[in-house]
């Protein structure tokens, strides 16, 4: 489809985008760790089953032998969004919070963004579990998360300039609603009609749920849908002020500028 490449969206709230950069730097350490490991050793296998997202486990129509259980059942829901199958599937959920992650960071604030990107994962899973509840195969990927992201990214900011690489080698600038709206409908339309791919698309569609609904509450207070115009002090654009025409005075009183 299309890869994001940068935007012209300056933060207007923080200085840094520390959560964004944190939970990027996570997922690489995590996929590093397996990676070396090997796909197929012992030790990924174990950690993509204890800590990946297995419907029916979570479900109680299964159970994990006690051995590969690392962190109680619930934690799956999040500890499933940092780990990825391969290079691609890393690199492609990283450049997406990268691009996005940090301006939806900066409308609802480092805490609340850390919430929102776990409870997106979380409704991935969920939506997952909801569609394929007796599924014995363990759900990894931040899919979920990030596509909460974009949700929320373009109700905020659907008219920013995107810059983007369409169809992998044809970069355009393009306002952010064309091609994440797009992206949007194109995962509802496959969690119909894919049932039986190897992605999740009910995980996308669920973080997409959840961070269209998280961001109407989690944004700033003053921060607009939709690239409105908004009068808060850190948004307006600060002009240098111009003196007033200088009115007709007499010939013995000195002009006066105004205030």
């Amino acid at each position: 489809m299309f890869i994001p490449l940068h935007d012209s969206n300056d933060l207007k709230h923080i200085k840094l985008q520390w959560v964004t950069w944190s939970l990027i730097i996570l997922n690489v350490i995590v996929w590093g760790i397996t990676e070396l490991a090997g796909a197929d050793s012992e030790f990924t296998t174990a950690t993509v089953l204890g800590l990946g997202f297995i419907p029916s486990v979570v479900n109680d129509i299964a159970e994990l032998q006690p051995s590969l259980v690392l962190v109680p059942e619930d934690a799956t829901y999040v500890t499933y969004s940092f780990l990825h199958g391969g290079l691609l599937h890393l690199a492609s959920n990283m450049v997406f919070l990268w691009v996005f992650g940090d301006n939806v960071e900066d409308a609802i604030g480092h805490i609340k963004f850390l919430i929102f990107y776990f409870a997106c994962a979380a409704a991935g899973a969920f939506a997952h579990a909801l569609l394929l509840p007796a599924s014995e195969s363990p759900l990894i990927g931040a899919s979920g998360a990030v596509a909460g992201i974009v949700a929320a990214y373009l109700m905020l900011h659907p008219k920013v300039r995107v810059w983007v690489l369409v169809l992998g080698r044809i970069p355009l600038p393009l306002p952010a609603a064309i091609p994440l709206l797009f992206w949007v409908i194109f995962q509802f339309f496959m969690v119909i009609t894919d049932t039986d791919g190897d992605v999740s698309w009910a995980a996308h569609v669920g973080g997409i749920i959840c961070g269209a609904v998280l961001v109407l509450f989690f944004r700033r207070s003053g921060v607009p849908l939709f690239d409105r115009t908004i009068d808060s002090p850190k948004a307006v654009i600060h002009k240098t002020p111009q003196p007033e025409p200088v009115k007709a005075a007499s010939p013995s009183s000195p002009p006066r500028w105004g205030r």
